[in-house]
């Protein structure tokens, strides 16, 4: 009787060892898999806010397990740096593409194109005023004020001056985004938006409401010159 329980005592014990083994090899099995398929992600390397252009200081990279990887996880680093988020991304989670926008996306609205520090203001032109409706977003324009005083004598004198100079243009109508060349360039519109400091866009304004206004269009082509310093 007795070395019956010894025997069945023997069977359990060999039962349960054998269990134990078989975890033990496949917890083995587990921790090398996933020591075998790492992969680098991009993740935050500090919070980034909403309506954010992402710069490469923001960014670091580290390895996880591919196993259970998000389909949407960003690689590398260069797929997002100069683009926007559309969510705050608290420091240390991985970026993900849906999160995100590209400058040409983000161009849909204005309120992201205007810099910080510049606040986006319209002014009306007509065909003359708006150098024949060839005014683009992206373009530079300085605006000239005229005003007209009625003197004692029953002449009339106008004033004229430059009163904005290097004013960055964000949209035409409601056009944000300059033709390419393989697209219909012309279109007619009835007001221009500009990005100025907001006292500059009170003077504007207020510079509207009393006279007229007239915008003048700089050239796109770099000077031989600063092209020079800036190879220097």
């Amino acid at each position: 009787m007795r070395s019956k329980i010894i025997l069945f005592l023997a069977l359990i014990m060999g039962i349960v060892t054998t269990v134990l083994f078989f975890n033990y090899m496949k917890e083995l099995d587990t921790e090398a898999a996933m020591t075998e398929n790492m992969i680098e992600v991009v993740v935050a390397a500090t919070d980034i806010k909403e309506n954010q252009q992402i710069s490469g200081d923001m960014l670091t990279v580290k390895q996880i397990p591919e196993v259970g990887l998000h389909p949407d996880a960003v690689t590398d680093p260069s797929q997002v740096i100069g683009k926007f988020t559309t969510s705050y991304i608290k420091n240390g989670e991985i970026l993900l593409t849906h999160r995100l926008k590209s400058v040409k996306e983000e161009t849909l609205f204005v309120s992201r194109k205007i810099q910080d520090g510049f606040r986006a203001v319209s002014v009306g032109v007509n065909f003359v005023q708006s150098v024949s409706n060839l005014i683009e977003p992206e373009d530079t324009v300085d605006v000239i004020f005229s005003e007209v005083d009625q003197l004692p004598d029953g002449n009339i004198n106008v004033d004229t001056e430059q009163i904005l100079s290097g004013a960055r243009v964000l949209a035409v109508g409601r056009k944000l985004i300059a033709p390419t060349e393989h697209q219909e360039g012309y279109a007619e519109y009835t007001s221009v938006t500009l990005e100025l400091k907001p006292e500059d866009a009170v003077k504007l304004v207020n510079a509207s409401e009393r006279g007229s206004i007239q915008l003048t269009l700089h050239s796109r082509i770099v000077p031989p010159q600063e092209l020079q310093s800036d190879e220097n």
